[in-house]
């Protein structure tokens, strides 16, 4: 479909939380040992609605934030970044989450949360805006969602609606492992849904996490294979990501870059994948033409990486092109 404006653009729909990172003033240090803190926006999936509207597609996020000073920050963070918020609503007696993540000497994150509930467990199916899910093309969301209730109801709910609607489903389950009651339930729950997804995307710590194996190989990424999948990604972080169809499957090489910080690389990967793939789903089925998207995405992900916090760092299509014009 030809598009002039923002407006004619496909919209693609993110849902779930949308939090504040609180994040140490020096790196490679515990949380514990932190001098002190720099406040950053977060939360997978509203990363993955600002990744798309910086990269120019159409964006809208689905959750619910505590009507505080963090909340109304990060409302306006959406707004200012070109995200659609008719789907957010403010809870009254809940607070905003809050989570405290370290970048360790190795590069590696530690989390700590703040939710006790937090209002993004208390949307409820009921406050969803559903004229806007069932406009969405796509429609992305986490495993973090599927927690606790009420948040899940409105999760199972709203992504029945988009799927109704005829929206590709689009799934990373962003494991953090410290919100979730045990390893069994993470794992039971984040494959309850795992049927239902057009596309899914995976880190190579995620794999290993449902799969219980410790080989990043192909037999292992199928497993996770479902039939109506049409596409399964396994990201790789420096060493690239591997994609797998129906009919084939391979791996792109990542960019090497000066690695600051990797939070939301994933989800700037997500959202420049969807912006490419929301009006013509064939590409799907195309090899060379999939391949030079996840080259993309893989510029992406890694320009997220050269600055602290995940929005700051997200690129725009001119950041992403000129890295891929260079190669490496």
């Amino acid at each position: 479909m030809a598009s002039n404006g923002v407006n004619d653009k496909s919209l693609i729909v993110s849902f779930g939380e949308m939090l504040i990172d609180f994040v140490p003033t020096v790196s490679g240090v515990s949380l514990a040992e932190a001098p002190g803190f720099v406040k950053a926006p977060g939360g997978a999936p509203a990363n993955v609605a600002i990744a798309v509207a910086r990269l120019g597609g159409k964006a809208a996020f689905v959750g619910k934030l505590g009507d505080d000073e963090f909340g109304n920050m990060l409302a306006g963070i959406l707004k200012e970044n070109g995200v659609i918020a008719t789907g957010i609503n403010f809870d009254t007696g809940a607070r905003t989450a809050l989570a405290f993540v370290t970048l360790r000497a190795d590069g590696e994150r530690e989390f700590m949360f703040y939710r006790n509930p937090s209002a993004d467990m208390l949307l409820r199916p009921e406050e969803l805006n559903l004229e806007l899910i069932r406009s969405a093309k796509v429609f992305h969301y986490g495993s973090i969602s599927l927690i606790v209730e009420p948040c899940r109801s409105a999760h199972l709910q709203a992504m029945r609606v988009a799927k109704d609607a005829g929206a590709l489903l689009s799934y990373d389950p962003n494991l953090r492992l410290p919100l979730w009651p045990s390893e069994e339930e993470a794992r039971e729950q984040i494959l309850s849904i795992w049927d239902e997804a057009d596309v899914v995307k995976v880190s190579d710590n995620e794999l290993e996490f449902l799969t219980g194996s410790d080989k990043i190989d192909d037999e292992t990424a199928m497993s996770l294979w479902r039939p109506n999948f049409k596409l399964l990604l396994v990201t790789l972080g420096e060493k690239g990501c591997n994609y797998y169809t129906k009919n084939f499957h391979g791996s792109v090489e990542a960019f090497h870059v000066d690695t600051v910080d990797t939070t939301g690389a994933g989800d700037s990967f997500v959202g420049a994948l969807l912006c490419k793939i929301v009006d013509d789903h064939s590409v799907l089925e195309d090899e060379p033409r999939l391949r030079e998207i996840l080259r993309f995405a893989n510029a992406c992900g890694a320009i997220t990486t050269t600055k602290k916090g995940a929005i700051p760092a997200l690129p725009t299509p001119a950041d992403a092109l000129k890295l891929v014009k260079e190669g490496k």
